[in-house]
């Protein structure tokens, strides 16, 4: 019993199922991998990671997802291509599955598409805010504000070291006398201006005079381009790098070559909320710089989730249509193959397929219900085959003709025998009219239709093909079949009954010809015996009154002379019909030989031919020997008669005043040929006055003539020969191309020898082993 596997719709099959798994798998792990870097990507963006989100990493997330994205667009194309295929193939519940993965699609993407948009328009909007032109005024301001501090700072310390500066120079004797002293003034002088220290520096950085002021750690020193610019004569600045300490290089104008360095500490909150106002800066401007690609990272994340979502419903609905749909695959399947013929076939059910499986369960039941039936069908089928071959071989095996009539008069079955009774052996074709096939046993028919009994036997008398009366005996049975129970609901009007006739016929003809010729044997031999007897008194009596009484009559001497030879040639004439009665009567049986058929063909065709010279004799053998088994004397007889018959038809037609056959020769045909491989016709053709169109074949019986003096057993004695040698004896019109077509063709049919291989047909022939042909002799022929 065949078991329905299916897979997928788009892949039948176990194998197609395995596929369709391994897909779905590398699918599921591409979208978790996309999820994974989305997660990180958007992680990346809104500043949860310690990675900056500057321009390269944006640019990277969008390759990653971007990368994903198309992935996943492959995905759909693959899935979608593969459904529409499946559909454009017309495969099993392809239809189902377009529509229910086209509303999972909807349902799905129609949301996702929404807050995707949603999405991209809040977040230029919230980009929009920061980026607008008062935030950016704030964080410039508070910026400007933070440098407006240090360098108010740096102005102040350069002033104060500009009056130092004043105030050292004015002291340049005590730096000269009294290092000391210097170095208190030094101290006080930076102390008073609330100074971190004061140093008197050269210019190449060595120290000459620091103040005595506490510090923690020692004071940076002044770079070189500070004190490179600051002796030159101007005033430097040094601002706060990585510490709070803000200093002042100033030219001593009054001492040689010495410098005064000054510093002073700044509040490190101020700096540092200047750092961060900064490095809030670079970061706002790093991120409006990288604002674009933001927007497209967000916007691929978005588009992606909702590509997932996309793939997802699609996944969804072919697993929701597959499960919908796999029990009507099955069943549209299983329907294919049992419309092939499969019976076995059988749906799988599960308890999951609920009212689908038991629809299953129900087309299961019907199948095998069905492979029942059609295993009984089968069976009787085979009885009925068996049943049918043996009627035909009995039907084929009879000499009687079995032929089957509907209701409409056709032919329904016949068998060979009816063929060869009806139909000259043509075969007869089933819904032929019986009517277009014999009109005499249709009208047999119609009177038992009419007379509505159920059988009747009847003879029935025609002429085939051939102008041979045939004598058939006709049993007609009627089978009657009522078709009430073919019928439903049943028929209240009269009873429906169809009728079925079978018609056996018997081909008596024969039999009949056979018993006519036996009693006119009998009759014959019966008038031979009965007339024979008394002819010779008569005779003798007739010639002994002409031998005594010749010379003594005197008077009507001439009358008594022809009244006796009168006597005399009747009674010859009487004589010799009685010797063909008797002839007739005892036919010898003949004594078969095979022998060439053209030689007794010229021995009887000279016979006739020495005797009438008034008629010109033609003869057509040709040059193909034609071996026949026969009795040359018997058919040289017959073949004789025909001859004989046709030189007195020719010579009726001369004597019957017809001027224009007194004019024309007569002429007579005889020709003789193969016909086929197993037959040989001889045709003897006249131009006299021709053969009868009505009851031409009654000329074949005994005692029928058309002549005046005929005894009508000429044609009969041949017909008895032909019918020795399994022959035929036709009547047929001359052809058109001889004379016109007047007068008479009487054919005469021989069956072709046919001997065992090597058996010698006579002293000249032999039959090839080989071939069945006729060869010469070697010795004969030599």
């Amino acid at each position: 019993m065949a078991v329905m596997q299916t897979g997928n719709v788009m892949d039948g099959g176990p194998r197609g199922g395995v596929l369709v798994r391994a897909r779905q798998m590398r699918g599921i792990a591409l979208v978790i991998c996309a999820l994974i870097a989305a997660g990180i990507s958007f992680a990346v963006l809104i500043g949860l990671t310690p990675i900056q989100p500057d321009n390269r990493v944006t640019l990277a997330a969008i390759g990653v997802n971007g990368f994903f994205v198309a992935t996943i667009l492959w995905l759909i194309s693959t899935e979608l291509r593969r459904i529409f295929q499946a559909r454009r193939e017309g495969k099993a519940a392809s239809r189902l599955h377009v529509r229910i993965v086209a509303l999972f699609s909807i349902i799905a993407a129609v949301p996702a598409i929404v807050v995707a948009i949603v999405a991209s328009i809040t977040l230029d909007l919230g980009l929009d805010r920061w980026f607008e032109i008062r935030t950016k005024t704030i964080v410039d301001s508070s910026l400007q504000i933070a440098e407006s501090y240090i360098n108010e700072n740096a102005v102040n310390l350069r002033d104060s070291t500009i009056t130092m500066a004043f105030a050292l120079d004015s002291q340049r004797r005590l730096y000269s006398l009294d290092p000391s002293g210097f170095r208190r003034f030094l101290t006080q002088q930076a102390r008073a201006r609330g100074m971190l220290g004061a140093i008197v520096i050269r210019p190449d950085g060595t120290v000459i005079h620091s103040a005595d002021i506490d510090v923690e750690r020692p004071l940076p020193l002044p770079p070189e381009d500070a004190l490179q610019s600051a002796a030159e004569g101007r005033p430097v600045i040094i601002p706060p790098g990585v510490t709070n300490l803000v200093g002042g290089v100033m030219k001593l104008r009054d001492i040689n070559n010495a410098l005064l360095y000054t510093v002073r500490t700044v509040d490190a909150d101020v700096l540092d909320a200047v750092g961060l106002m900064q490095q809030n800066r670079v970061e706002y401007t790093g991120l409006e710089e990288n604002r674009t690609n933001v927007q497209l990272a967000f916007a691929i994340l978005y588009f992606g989730l909702t590509l997932i979502m996309l793939l997802s419903a699609i996944w969804t609905g072919l697993a929701v249509a597959n499960r919908l749909v796999r029990p009507i695959r099955q069943l549209i399947n299983a329907s294919e193959e049992v419309s092939g013929g499969d019976l076995d076939v059988r749906v799988p059910v599960r308890a999951s397929d609920g009212d689908v499986g038991y629809l299953g369960q129900t087309f299961n039941s019907m199948v095998g219900q069905l492979k029942t039936q059609r295993d009984e069908i089968l069976h009787a089928t085979d009885l009925i085959d068996q049943r049918r071959r043996f009627s035909e071989a009995v039907l084929s095996g009879v000499s009687a003709g079995v032929i089957g009539i509907d209701d409409d008069g056709r032919i329904t079955v016949a068998n060979r025998s009816a063929a060869n009774i009806l139909h000259s052996g043509e075969d007869i074709a089933a819904g032929t009219a019986l009517s277009e096939i014999s009109g005499p046993v249709a009208a047999a028919l119609g009177e038992v239709r009419r007379s509505g009994r159920p059988d009747m036997r009847t003879q029935v008398t025609f002429l085939d093909r051939g102008g041979r009366e045939r004598v058939l005996n006709i049993q007609i049975t009627v089978d009657r079949e009522d078709m009430h129970a073919e019928s439903e609901p049943p028929v209240a009007s009269d009873e429906l009954v169809r009728h079925t006739h079978v018609i056996t016929i018997d081909d008596i003809s024969d039999l009949v010809d056979a018993q006519r010729s036996t009693a006119w044997a009998d009759v014959a031999r019966r008038i031979a015996h009965e007339i024979k007897n008394p002819l010779t008194p008569i005779q003798l009596s007739a010639e002994r009154l002409r031998r005594r009484y010749g010379k003594v009559v005197t008077d009507d001497r001439e009358v008594f002379d022809q009244c006796t030879e009168t006597i005399i040639r009747q009674v010859g004439d009487i004589g010799r019909m009685v010797d063909e009665f008797s002839s007739f009567a005892r036919m010898p049986k003949p004594v078969m030989g095979h022998a060439d058929l053209r030689a007794t063909l010229r021995e009887a065709t000279f016979l006739v031919e020495v005797s009438r010279s008034d008629i010109e004799f033609e003869r057509d053998f040709g040059d193909e020997e034609l071996w026949c088994r026969f009795d040359e004397r018997l058919v040289g007889q017959a073949i004789g008669n025909v001859i004989k018959n046709a030189s007195e038809a020719v010579e009726a037609r001369q004597t019957s005043g017809d001027e224009e056959a007194k004019r024309e020769l007569g002429h007579i045909l005889v020709r003789a040929y193969a016909s086929g491989r197993n037959l040989v016709n001889v045709d003897v053709i006249d131009n006299g006055k021709g053969l009868p169109r009505q009851n031409r074949a009654k000329l074949l019986e005994p005692y029928m003539t058309t002549r005046e003096k005929g005894t009508g057993l000429g044609l009969a004695i041949v017909k008895k020969i032909m019918e020795d040698h399994d022959g035929q004896l036709q009547l047929h019109d001359a052809p058109k191309s001889f004379h016109g077509g007047r007068g008479a063709m009487v054919r005469l049919v021989f069956p072709r020898a046919v001997a065992a291989a090597g058996e010698k047909l006579d002293g000249s022939q032999t039959v090839s082993a080989e071939s069945g042909a006729i060869e010469p002799n070697s010795e004969k022929t030599a």
